[in-house]
């Protein structure tokens, strides 16, 4: 297979699918509402939710209304902690089994890689920097947290922004990856193929039923991630 092989698109979660930060997002919370003068008692849903939907029920639980303003400012203290810490994430974090050989065996297959993700996009960056795993994305076409509650509208963002930067994609050449049910659900709500990794907290039989068309167990097996996204 060469690098001019496939015109296919994948969108990468983070979070439990290329990374696992050990908990760093809950500290950044923790220290930006600190930084806001509240003190974090009860945690929000994070797993595969928004920024935007997060920060509105972080604001939410610590009696902080979620306006814009407020959303912004939490936001800019969110990305100062990322920033201050990222470069102790690969001591206390790691990149997941696979994630880089297959980001960079799909490069070289000639598929378009961004993200979709829940996270800021300077927070994605912060994340995924550490462990070299953003040099084969395009972040500037990605659907991050910053637009929507809804994780299905960070789906349709990337797939327009690809779409004009790349040329059209079929929905059989667009593959949305990642590790939850929401992942799974944004990309059937776009009759895109979903793909998930049961290297979160949801196990395979979760991921099925929540109707993807692959499961698989980690990126460990170059091949399945090869013909899970790349058909």
């Amino acid at each position: 297979m060469t690098a001019t092989d496939v015109h296919r698109l994948v969108l990468w979660d983070i979070d439990h699918t290329l990374v696992d930060l050990a908990g760093a997002g809950r500290a950044w919370y923790e220290a930006a509402l600190l930084a806001m003068g509240v003190e974090l008692h009860t945690h929000p849903d994070y797993g595969g939710r928004t920024e935007r939907a997060i920060t509105t029920d972080a604001l939410t639980l610590h009696g902080l209304e979620p306006t814009e303003d407020n959303i912004q400012l939490l936001w800019q203290h969110l990305i100062r902690e990322s920033e201050t810490t990222r470069s102790s994430l690969p001591a206390s974090g790691r990149a997941l089994v696979g994630a880089a050989e297959a980001i960079t065996e799909l490069d070289r297959c000639g598929a378009v890689q961004t993200l979709v993700t829940g996270n800021l996009p300077d927070v994605a960056v912060h994340k995924l920097e550490p462990f070299g795993l953003e040099r084969h994305l395009d972040l500037e076409i990605g659907g991050y947290g910053t637009l929507s509650t809804s994780r299905p509208d960070l789906v349709a963002h990337a797939i327009d922004a690809a779409t004009a930067k790349y040329g059209p994609f079929s929905s059989e050449q667009v593959a949305v990856i990642g590790d939850t049910p929401h992942d799974v659900h944004a990309a059937l709500a776009h009759g895109v193929v979903a793909v998930a990794v049961a290297t979160g907290r949801h196990d395979a039989a979760e991921l099925t039923a929540a109707g993807a068309h692959t499961v698989l167990p980690d990126l460990a097996d170059l091949d399945a991630v090869r013909s899970a996204l790349l058909g």
